[in-house]
């Protein structure tokens, strides 16, 4: 997998900022910052980008098409990017999670994009069904070696492909769409797997994201640990695994919130996946459909033990961070005019342009205005097999905070 275009090298010089950059590690070359270019780009091939005094700087995946340029693989001293590299690339990315998972855990992240060094491509397991999504066109050309790599190191039963947007609309003309089983036979149902011995599905053809939001697995094990003998409110409940934990950690009873019917259907099956465990098929559960934020507002009387809001990304975009921030801050309002005294709140972000000092702060913020002493439990971030090693790659964070009384 050393080139895609066959001719000669493309090479780029950029600019003095963007030199810096990359010497400091940032995976990302930037359209606004080439200088030079010997040619024009096909994608996914090799850049290789020297500096001012004709020195190597780095190498990375072309993309004509993105703002975004060069995806860095390989800085500070070139090496052959060939079928041991990438091979050596994927072991690291193995090594990193070693020891974090058990036999009761089947759904995990394998490569995380850029912070393991496979920029715009994740790696997921649903137990012996791989899923990898493309966030750049920039893998395309490399897709069938790419994904003979990953069988032949996982042996799964099948391999589906995700495409962002940005992907999707640079899809070549070929046969693959989004949802594409591209290994393995073709899959007519959701699939099924484990996470903390608990049952899930995935619906990884058409599902967001993967299929499940596995990067939300050590925030749902602490609302486990929270739950005992609580009422609960999972606010943009989505498949229910919030609430499922909590079920199992002994909740009295667990309301689901979400604007989505089929949200809530997929929520029911997995609860009836684990109707064998005894605290989930003893715990209430409630169902609505409705917009969270309509309902949060209209209905102010109803009091919950525990209230989970896990909404979607608010910003999408820089342009929309500062919006982002007063919506957080109005959800979490919200979410603490339901809550019982000595109740929790578990507010997430899953929106990289908010960083978590803006969202902690509208948290706060939220907290200060309701005029009830609030004490801030813990703050979290992304999970081990979601790591982030670069500023843009942070995204998750969630904030616990316990309610004293009016």
């Amino acid at each position: 997998m050393s080139t895609v275009s066959g001719g000669k090298t493309l090479r780029l010089r950029v600019t003095a900022a963007a030199e810096a950059r990359l010497r400091g590690g940032h995976p990302w070359l930037f359209a606004d910052s080439i200088r030079e270019q010997t040619r024009p780009g096909q994608p996914g091939e090799l850049a290789v980008v020297y500096d001012r005094k004709d020195r190597f700087l780095a190498v990375g995946l072309f993309d004509p098409a993105s703002p975004i340029r060069v995806r860095v693989l390989q800085a500070g001293k070139p090496e052959a990017i060939d079928g041991g590299w990438w091979s050596r690339r994927l072991e690291s990315a193995v090594s990193r999670r070693a020891g974090l998972f058990d036999e009761e855990t089947t759904g995990f992240r394998w490569v995380h994009g850029e912070s393991d060094g496979w920029p715009g491509l994740v790696l997921d397991r649903y137990s012996r069904t791989l899923v990898v999504k493309l966030y750049t066109a920039a893998w395309l050309p490399r897709l069938g070696e790419t994904c003979a790599l990953f069988a032949d190191r996982f042996r799964p039963e099948r391999i589906v492909l995700r495409l962002s947007r940005h992907a999707q609309q640079d899809l070549p003309a070929t046969s693959l769409v989004d949802g594409s089983v591209i290994f393995g036979p073709p899959l007519g149902r959701p699939v099924n797997f484990s996470e903390s011995g608990l049952e899930f599905e995935a619906d990884v053809v058409q599902g967001q994201k993967t299929g499940f939001f596995l990067d939300q697995r050590e925030n749902r094990r602490r609302v486990e640990c929270l739950a005992q003998g609580r009422t609960v409110l999972n606010a943009f409940s989505f498949s229910a695994g919030f609430s499922l934990y909590a079920a199992r950690g002994g909740a009295a009873s667990v309301t689901d919130l979400d604007l989505s019917a089929h949200a809530l259907a997929a929520g029911g099956r997995n609860f009836e996946l684990n109707k064998s465990v005894s605290a989930i098929a003893s715990c209430r559960r409630e169902r609505i459909q409705a917009d969270a934020f309509e309902w949060l507002a209209a209905n102010t009387r109803r009091r919950f033990d525990l209230v989970v809001l896990d909404p979607p990304s608010l910003a999408k975009r820089e342009s929309e961070r500062a919006r982002a921030i007063s919506a957080y801050t109005k959800l979490a309002s919200l979410g603490i005019e339901h809550l019982s005294p000595g109740g929790v709140l578990v507010a997430c972000s899953c929106s990289a342009h908010v960083t978590r000092d803006e969202f902690f702060s509208a948290v706060r913020k939220a907290a200060g205005q309701s005029r009830r002493k609030f004490q801030i439990l813990e703050t979290t971030g992304q999970p081990s097999d979601h790591p982030a090693d670069f500023q843009e790659a942070e995204y998750l964070k969630a904030i616990y905070l316990r309610a004293g009384g009016r």
